[in-house]
């Protein structure tokens, strides 16, 4: 067993997961795909490659993935758990970059809004919806992290043990936000590396009007809490 896990969730993701494993292949660390039932063969076309996926049925979110895969990594004793999309938007490249910075936090976030940072091919649209979800929780919130929604990470598992993340309950790209508070509040230090972020090629994206709303509700509730000191 090596010291670092890369959890991917995986939905309908046939056309790009066999790529994103084939560039994960030369790394130093496993892998394990979860995946929501997808009718696509997604499943099958990751074992094909070798690696370990666990199939769950029907479409049960993205945080509820992680907190299964975080769960299966804490419980095997990897050191180091890293989070990365299913769809290439997160490069091998970047990963690679993000894994020289372990030690030197508890939290790496491959960030698009640092300096070197960038975002390739996304909507007008899709971009300031993200910008503007980062900048309302920066507001609420006071998070000192400039891209709070980005799901490529690397966490140390000593800061998961304290974060109790079966606790965490947001199952959109909430859920990062979620994460990044609660890593905060845990005394997690944090650090944000410059990625560069590239819209999918292929498949459909899962972002939808509910989980844009879960994250503004939830922002504001946490927000409120703040302000009342809790």
């Amino acid at each position: 067993m090596r010291a670092s896990l890369v959890v991917i969730p995986t939905y309908n993701e046939a056309e790009s997961i066999g790529l994103i494993l084939d560039g994960l292949r030369n790394l130093d660390l496993d892998v394990l795909v979860i995946d929501d039932g997808s009718p696509d063969r997604t499943a099958d076309i990751v074992r094909m490659h070798g690696v370990e996926v666990i199939e769950r049925e029907g479409k049960q979110g993205l945080g509820s993935a992680y907190r299964t895969g975080f769960s299966i990594a804490l419980q095997r004793g990897y050191s180091y758990v890293i989070e990365m999309d299913a769809d290439g938007s997160h490069q091998i490249q970047d990963l690679e970059k993000m894994m020289e910075w372990i030690g030197s936090a508890d939290l790496l976030i491959g960030s698009r809004y640092v300096k070197d940072g960038a975002v390739t091919n996304w909507s007008k649209f899709r971009e300031n919806l993200s910008k503007t979800a980062n900048l309302y929780s920066t507001i609420l919130l006071s998070l000192g992290i400039k891209d709070s929604t980005s799901g490529f990470r690397i966490y140390t598992s000593e800061l998961l043990n304290k974060m109790e993340i079966s606790t965490i309950r947001s199952e959109g790209y909430c859920f990062q936000i979620e994460m990044t508070r609660r890593a905060i509040s845990r005394g997690g230090s944090v650090a944000e590396i410059p990625i560069t972020f590239i819209e999918r090629a292929h498949g459909v994206s899962k972002m939808s009007f509910a989980i844009a709303l879960e994250a503004v509700l939830r922002i504001t509730a946490w927000g409120a809490l703040r302000l009342i000191g809790r």
